[in-house]
């Protein structure tokens, strides 16, 4: 499938959008499009101030597409996110009031100081991208995406996510605080006001369902496609994982290499996409034994080491 210049045109220039309002972060920003394309949801995990919530509104006003946030707190309900049925008393009948998750974006910022039991009010909405209260099920606006930030896990008031909650997070990524000529950047940019609110619309949520449509078509050779799976494969054997990744991980591997390799002006993916897209993909989906975490192991360092074992293909056909 020959990639789509007017496609690859519209990405760039949303791409382009965002990089400027986000300074210093073009690799980030081409991860978060990748899990916008692959049709996936994105956490960002970093300390407070580092432009997180500032980088999805930026992707939500470039799309033109309807945009939600939740700020998280212990105190909030699963209802205040899915809705909730209110009753009429004139019509004698209940009404279905949407919750804020009734939107293209939704941003759950810190969504780790939130309880568990309302973590967990969003495993439907991920997975089925739609919302039951009270026995009816209700589909969310097409195309959804969730776009969660979370705190270091030893921050104060802090919880952890259930391992299938996150296992539902095609990627995980960390922005990190800019280095001293991005920031003086940041700091002039600052003087005339927040870049993001200057952003002009440059695409629409249409366009973008049509796009995640056409990255399926993306071609991927057998042999990647076993390298893909040698490495998901390898994270359920190494000695220092309790938990690998899951099939579902194949999945969301796989169709974020196919947008990823979008990204790249590609119609097909190569084995250093798949490579680059590891620790963003699997990295969050490894639970390591008690006694190699005693060690100070961790799963970007178990990563690298599967990285280094499994044979990359060296010839490929495509068709």
């Amino acid at each position: 499938m020959p990639v789509s210049k007017e496609s690859i045109q519209i990405v760039s220039a949303v791409r382009s959008n965002l990089e400027s309002a986000i300074l210093g972060k073009s690799f980030e920003i081409q991860l978060l499009l990748t899990a916008l394309l692959a049709g996936g949801h994105i956490l960002i995990e970093d300390v407070p101030g580092t432009g997180k919530t500032q980088m999805i509104k930026a992707l939500a006003k470039s799309m033109r597409g309807d945009y939600r946030r939740v700020q998280c707190n212990p105190d909030i309900l699963p209802s205040d996110i899915t809705g909730v049925s209110v009753f009429h008393p004139r019509e004698e009948r209940f009404f279905f009031r949407p919750g804020p998750v009734m939107t293209n974006i939704l941003l759950a910022d810190e969504i780790n100081r939130a309880t568990t039991k309302t973590q967990s009010a969003l495993l439907e909405v991920m997975e089925e991208r739609n919302v039951t209260v009270d026995g009816e099920t209700y589909e969310l606006p097409h195309p959804f995406m969730l776009c969660a930030t979370q705190n270091p896990i030893d921050f104060e008031g802090t919880y952890m996510l259930p391992e299938a909650q996150l296992d539902r997070f095609m990627l995980k990524i960390s922005l990190g605080y800019p280095d001293a000529a991005t920031e003086k950047e940041l700091l002039m940019r600052h003087q005339q006001g927040q870049p993001v609110d200057k952003l002009q619309s440059v695409t629409h949520m249409d366009q973008i369902s049509a796009i995640q449509k056409e990255i399926r078509l993306v071609f991927m050779d057998e042999a990647v496609t076993s390298y893909l799976l040698d490495i998901v494969r390898s994270t359920r054997e190494h000695p220092s994982v309790l938990l690998g990744a899951s099939p579902r991980a194949s999945l969301a591997f796989m169709q974020a290499a196919k947008a990823f390799a979008f990204l790249q002006g590609r119609e097909y993916v190569i084995p250093d996409d798949v490579k680059t897209l590891a620790p963003h993909v699997l990295g969050h989906r490894i639970l390591l034994r008690p006694e190699a975490r005693l060690d100070h192991a961790n799963s970007a360092a178990v990563l690298q080491t599967i990285l280094q074992r499994v044979s990359v293909p060296v010839q490929m056909e495509r068709i």
